[in-house]
This record gives C-alpha cells, structure tokens and sequence, in this order.
C-alpha cells in the first residue's frame, strides 16, 4: 500500500447545534493532540462548521462538509456551494452518502457533478459507495460498487483519482433501526474495499488504485476499529454514531496503527 495516513472522519449527520460542537472540539482536541499518524476531520452540520473552524485552527483535525451544490453560485435556495465551504476553511466534502441518496434521490450522475466540483475548488471529496440489501442478496454487491465508481468518477483523470477519498458504505450494515440489518465482519468490508481497488486499477492503473484512499462506512466504532483498521485495503473510517462522543471518537482514532 502507498497509503501515507489513515483517514479517520467524523459524519455528525443532523446533530450538534455550534454550541454543542464546541464543547465536543474543545474535549476531543485534548484527547488526541498528539495523534501523528492519521489523519482526523469533523463533519459538523453547516450550522456548525464556523465554530468547529474557529476551535481546531493550528490543530491536528480537519475540517469537512456534509454536502455542497456543484455550482459556485446561483439561484439555489437552501444550498451551499464549494466557495462557501472553501471560504470557511473546509478541506473534505463528503459525498453521495447513502443516505442523501435514499432519503433525497440523489443519483450518480448527480454526485459526479458535485466531485468534479469539489475538485476543481480544491476540496478533497469523501465519495461514498455501497449496495443495498437488495443487491447483497441477489449477488450483486460488486455490480452495483462497479456502477457507482464508473458513473461518479465519470472525467476524472488518473491524476484526479488520488486526490478522492472513496467510502464503501454497505447499506445492510448501517441498522438505522432497521432489524434486517446486521452489522459486517472485517471480512465483509475488506472484500468490498479490495474489490473497489481493484476497479480503480481497471479504470486508472495500479498506482492510481495504490494511492487512493478507500475508507469503511459501515457502522465503524471502538469495539470493531482495531480490526477493521488492521485489514490491508482499509485506509481508514467514515465513522457515524460513534464520532458523536469526544471519547469514543478519540478512541477510534487512536485505533490505528502504522
């Protein structure tokens, strides 16, 4: 692998208001201010991505955004575009979570706009991927991640690919209450992320698929981080719930190991 750091995110989701934010970034700064070999952000909601920008300044953790239209301007009411998130001093957008693709219809032709986008405004994308129930079930796990990659990395050069971080989110993983769910084995994810780099090798070339970072979105937490971070093409978690306390962020992080 020619993975240098481990990316660990924090997707806070609709939760925090900049008051709460704050006092999460002043706790958890404290908890891993000596953590060198990963790479941390926090992905607050827009409400709070001012005040989490303010505390982690001249700080070990990065700044991402949930979400952002792909124009940088226009009559877009209720959205916020990449100079937006540039201007408040955001490095990461994520992007095509599952969930703005179940619960807002966002497509794939969608969300490759939005990651060339965040490209050519120098923001680093967070491109999540991932099949359903559905598709796991029926055996078709690597079409749908196949489909996904090719539509939303639609233009992207070989010089771009490394420049995105792909998430591999296996839908069924991620319980939301939902008792069908269940959670995936080390094994699971890692079958998901070879198989990802693998279609980046087809697409870009070996050292485009060595270099790029697949992080794991499936219900990463303290309990299963250690192992999950031990697999080989697992460069690193886009961490849900479990990045909603200080600690159990921090602990997270802490997991991995170079």
């Amino acid at each position: 692998m020619a993975i240098v750091k481990k990316l660990i995110a924090a997707n806070w989701k609709m939760n925090k208001t900049a008051d709460e934010a704050v006092l999460f970034v002043e706790e958890f700064k404290k908890l891993v201010n000596n953590i060198k070999n990963a790479e941390i952000v926090i992905c607050p909601p827009f409400t709070a991505l001012q005040a989490v920008s303010n505390e982690i300044k001249g700080g070990n953790v990065d700044l991402g955004a949930q979400n952002m239209h792909f124009e940088s301007a226009g009559a877009y009411t209720g959205e916020i575009s990449p100079l937006m998130l540039k201007g408040i001093g955001c490095e990461y957008v994520i992007l095509g979570h599952s969930e703005r693709r179940e619960i807002f219809n966002e497509n794939d032709f969608l969300i490759n706009k939005k990651v060339v986008a965040a490209l050519s405004h120098s923001l680093k994308p967070i491109l999540c991927i991932g099949e359903n129930l559905e598709q796991r079930k029926n055996g078709k796990t690597e079409e749908a991640l196949e489909n996904q990659l090719k539509n939303c990395l639609k233009n992207i050069t070989k010089n771009q690919i490394s420049k995105i971080n792909i998430a591999y989110e296996p839908v069924w993983a991620i319980s939301r209450g939902n008792p069908n769910h269940k959670a995936a084995t080390a094994d699971d994810a890692e079958s998901g992320h070879k198989f990802i780099r693998s279609m980046i090798a087809k697409m870009h070339g070996e050292s485009a698929a060595k270099n790029t970072r697949i992080i794991y979105g499936g219900s990463m937490k303290p309990e299963n981080a250690k192992e999950l971070l031990a697999m080989p093409d697992i460069d690193g978690g886009l961490v849900g719930n479990a990045s909603l306390d200080p600690k159990s962020f921090a602990e997270i992080v802490k997991s991995v190991r170079l």
